[in-house]
């Protein structure tokens, strides 16, 4: 498969770009800046591209089968920027005729109670609402968009670099938490999931957690 892969210079991005590599997929990596540290494979490419320009994507999307989303707004940008992100990408995709999409998207748009939401709940910081809440905006975008192959996989309250070891749980629509309440996945095993999902397609047109 031949995925372009959005936001590919993050934390997540890179780890995700890795794992679609070790599994033999090519992977054009677009960043605003369009270099990628750290991955030196001849199956992966690195392009400048802004995410919000449909025009771009477009052009950016040809010859590829698929689209992986690891994007989220930079200190610099405004939260509302992921709802233009998620409507450019809907579009772009839709003019070069590729269907398949998996989006990183935030836990706060989980369940932790039956009509709770983590962004909703007292737990929830403060000063990541802003973002959470246009989050929120962005999947309402992506929900109506019934002609894609999309997913939507959102990660453990705690996400951070740490050990691949393959090992996880989904949930649809709801945060993934231990025995203890606990929830938390590593950068490593969520790229795992991630490049699962994509590859079976068994979540399309779900909202899926993702945790240990």
């Amino acid at each position: 498969m031949k995925v372009l892969l959005l936001g590919a210079s993050g934390r997540i991005g890179r780890r995700i770009a890795s794992e679609l590599l070790d599994r033999g997929h090519a992977v054009t990596g677009v960043s605003r800046g369009g270099t990628v540290e750290e991955i030196d494979d001849p199956a992966f490419t690195s392009l400048a591209g802004d995410a919000t320009d449909a025009d771009a994507l477009t052009k950016l999307l040809a010859g590829h089968d698929a689209v992986a989303s690891a994007l989220g707004p930079s200190g610099e940008e405004s939260p509302d920027a992921l709802v233009a992100m998620m409507t450019a990408v809907v579009e772009a995709m839709r003019r070069a005729s590729v269907d398949r999409l998996v989006w990183t998207g935030g836990a706060g748009i989980l369940r932790v109670g039956p009509e709770t939401r983590l962004v909703d709940s007292e737990e929830f910081p403060e000063e990541w609402k802003p973002v959470a809440r246009a989050a929120v905006e962005a999947y309402d975008v992506l929900e109506a968009a019934e002609d894609l192959r999309w997913t939507y996989l959102a990660p453990a309250a705690l996400i951070e670099p740490g050990e691949r070891t393959g090992e996880y749980r989904t949930a649809t629509g709801e945060l993934v938490a231990d025995e203890e309440g606990d929830s938390r996945i590593s950068m490593e095993d969520f790229a795992v999931a991630f490049v699962d999902e994509l590859e079976s397609g068994e979540g399309v047109h779900a909202k899926l957690g993702v945790g240990y």
